[in-house]
């Protein structure tokens, strides 16, 4: 709450770059009528691969990871859940669901925040409750050192501040203190600091951010993960949410580069959202769409693991099948031999469209 404390004394001015961000969503924003008109089914098709990415990703941020064969099963299906890992990835999928359909019918309410907690946590004994002892954010090294990286909310504090930080949301946008998005972003940043519970906080936070896209009309969640991209720039998100939470508690903290942070992640989304759309012709030309698409993010080599684990749900036949055909086509190149080799798009470090 200490981001809306700010905000709510008034802004002389805002970042540059936060006000291109603002602007391209704008226009991002504008066009999504027009792209959701497209074909059904190539939406459908978008909508299941966000479901299966979301549901991995934002667990395997967390270090939690399940067998690459059982992705489908454990999302789609209803299975004998083999260990904790696949119930936590299971449980995510029913609080994304919840969030999908609810939509701008959800309220942002502490109610709401707790339920999604409960859901995406499983059958553990706190999942819904807020934390009963202190939490803070440690970082360990390899050589056994560790260091205290933020002090989060004591936990006797947690209900009261959640409850203000929902209470500043509302007052936020009604007052208009600040940029929607802006002030979206600036609530991921509060909730990341009061850090409620024990455990899943992160996972949370990235429901609710879904959640609040609904709620101001940018939708590509539904179409494009948003926790995927997280992922993949996870280091970068680390390191502003520690800049942003520096004298946080004093309220004295800089939050503009984990607000720029969230900001890029959206209009990636759209970005990559719109290139989709072009690419996925049918259900059948999809995970091809999908494989090649994952090829062009990366900005190095990479391994065939690397490519399975930037399409979840897809089958290693299938990926091994569209990169044989992308060296047949010398969109790509091998530079060794077995399941380890290491891959690049061809011309250097960028697959080409073809």
């Amino acid at each position: 709450m200490m981001t809306f404390q700010q905000f709510s004394k008034g802004l002389a001015s805002i970042p540059m770059t936060v006000s291109w961000y603002l602007s391209d969503l704008g226009e991002a924003k504008g066009k999504q009528t027009l792209f959701t008109r497209q074909a059904p089914q190539r939406l459908k098709v978008l909508r299941e691969h966000a479901l299966i990415e979301s549901a991995v990703s934002s667990n395997r941020i967390e270090g939690i990871e399940i067998d690459h064969s059982r992705v489908g099963t454990v999302i789609f299906g209803r299975p004998t859940l083999r260990d904790r890992n696949e119930e936590e990835v299971q449980g995510y999928r029913k609080a994304l669901q919840k969030v999908h359909e609810g939509g701008t019918k959800l309220p942002l309410t502490e109610e709401t925040i707790r339920d999604l907690h409960l859901l995406c946590r499983g059958e553990i004994w706190d999942a819904g409750q807020y934390k009963e002892r202190e939490s803070d954010i440690i970082e360990r090294y390899p050589d056994g050192r560790q260091r205290v990286r933020f002090r989060t909310v004591p936990a006797a504090e947690t209900p009261t501040c959640l409850r203000e930080l929902t209470t500043l949301w509302r007052r936020c946008h009604q007052e208009l203190w600040v940029h929607p998005l802006i002030a979206m972003a600036a609530f991921n940043l509060d909730f990341l600091c009061i850090h409620p519970f024990r455990d899943g906080n992160g996972r949370v936070s990235r429901l609710l951010l879904l959640l609040q896209c609904y709620h101001l009309g940018y939708d590509v969640g539904r179409y494009i993960s948003l926790e995927r991209l997280i992922e993949q720039n996870k280091e970068r998100y680390y390191e502003t949410l520690e800049e942003s939470s520096q004298n946080w508690h004093e309220g004295k903290h800089n939050p503009w580069p984990y607000i720029n942070y969230l900001l890029s992640i959206l209009k990636a989304s759209y970005k990559e959202f719109e290139e989709r759309l072009g690419q996925v012709k049918s259900p059948k030309g999809a995970k091809t769409a999908l494989i090649e698409s994952a090829v062009r993010n990366f900005t190095g080599e990479f391994t065939l693991n690397d490519l399975e684990r930037a399409c979840p749900g897809v089958s290693r036949d299938m990926v091994r099948r569209v990169l044989r055909d992308l060296q047949k086509s010398e969109r790509v190149e091998c530079l060794g031999r077995g399941p380890g080799a290491l891959w690049r798009g061809n011309g250097g470090n960028t697959l080409k469209k073809g």
